[in-house]
């Protein structure tokens, strides 16, 4: 064999392997195919991946986040309400991403969308306005037992808006304006008793004090004394008028 061919043949070599060398990252894995079977994970470096024979697809392990489009959903006592969310998730088995689920990113989305809607048809509208964290934390156990096979770790899904149709607005609203009347009814109705209570006791004290009326009236007449525009009728407590009547007899 000549030098020139040996040459020849370095150089394709070189040039295969130089063709074959993938580098993976750190934040990624690599599934490599032999002959169209799976043959292993690459992990992050340089990997050789032969051309013709071998294949290889990416996969990110990072942590995703991703925005579930808003639906439109059902409560259970029949509102209808159009809600959205975000969804947190990474891939924890490459390669039963790659394998068992044609495209993940998709799939996720898809029964996120899904799970929302069951969820919410299962509680009362109240439940869902009042209760928020505790359904995100019941769709994100229901995705996540879902996305198992999948090799997907759904971390946390959070609900961001609940948007109610302007009808039930407007009666949510009237709810809260009466609730607020019947708290300032019941207020206003509490400190009346309890101002009726020291009245009463005010007047049980004086009633048994001699001239403590009598001092209770000066000390008015004094606090309106002020404004002249005010014209005073002074009625003479009763204990004058028997004093009065007792010294002319």
């Amino acid at each position: 064999m000549s030098y020139d061919v040996l040459i020849t043949i370095a150089i394709v070599v070189i040039v295969i392997i130089l063709g074959s060398i993938k580098q993976i990252n750190q934040y990624e894995r690599g599934i490599k195919f032999t002959l169209g079977k799976f043959s292993k994970i690459m992990e992050p470096g340089w990997r050789l991946v032969f051309p013709i024979f071998q294949s290889y697809k990416k996969v990110d392990i990072r942590t995703k986040a991703v925005d579930v489009p808003e639906q439109e959903a059902i409560t259970k006592d029949n509102v209808s309400v159009r809600i959205n969310a975000v969804i947190y998730y990474k891939v924890f088995d490459a390669s039963k991403s790659v394998l068992e689920v044609e495209n993940f990113f998709y799939a996720v989305s898809q029964l996120a969308q899904t799970t929302m809607r069951n969820v919410v048809g299962s509680v009362s509208l109240d439940e869902l306005l009042s209760e928020r964290d505790k359904l995100s934390e019941e769709i994100c156990k229901v995705i996540d037992k879902a996305t198992d096979p999948w090799g997907i770790k759904v971390e946390n899904v959070e609900l961001k808006d609940v948007s109610l149709p302007e009808e039930m607005k407007r009666v949510i609203a009237k709810v809260a304006e009466a609730e607020r009347e019947k708290q300032a009814v019941i207020t206003k109705s509490i400190g009346e008793v309890e101002a009726s209570k020291n009245l009463a006791k005010a007047a049980e004290t004086m009633a048994k004090s001699d001239g403590a009326l009598h001092l209770r009236t000066l000390s008015t007449i004094n606090d309106i004394s002020s404004d002249q525009s005010n014209t005073i009728v002074f009625a003479l407590p009763i204990e004058v008028l028997r004093a009065l009547e007792k010294k002319s007899k």
